[in-house]
């Protein structure tokens, strides 16, 4: 009857020395995932907000430059395109939201 118990005491001790193995062995692994989401995750997230939020706000009249580096003025807007005039012979380009790197103009927000 000893023999059965130290046994079975014996066994719940090498269940639970595997169980803290186990946790120990994903801590390093979620201590890394943590870290990786406070350095690149969350601060791409808010960049990407700002920029999801400078586009939307753009407006006619403002001076802006697309991704492929052409620098124009808004002439109109739609609901996913803009149309910008381009230097001295004021061509009229239609680009796509997505494709507006930068607004130039400052806005004053109240």
């Amino acid at each position: 009857m000893n023999m059965q118990m130290l046994r079975l005491l014996t066994d719940t001790a090498t269940t639970q020395d595997s169980t803290m193995a186990l946790i120990t062995s994903f801590v390093p692994l979620i201590l890394i995932f943590v870290v990786f989401y406070f350095i690149l995750i969350r601060p791409q997230r808010k960049k990407d907000k700002e920029t999801q939020k400078m586009r939307s706000n753009v407006q006619v009249g403002d001076e802006i430059v697309t991704i492929g580096g052409v620098i124009g003025i808004v002439v109109s807007l739609k609901e996913d395109t803009v149309v910008i005039e381009t230097a001295g012979e004021r061509n009229k380009i239609r680009i796509k939201r997505w494709a507006i790197q930068s607004n130039e103009t400052i806005h004053d927000d109240v």
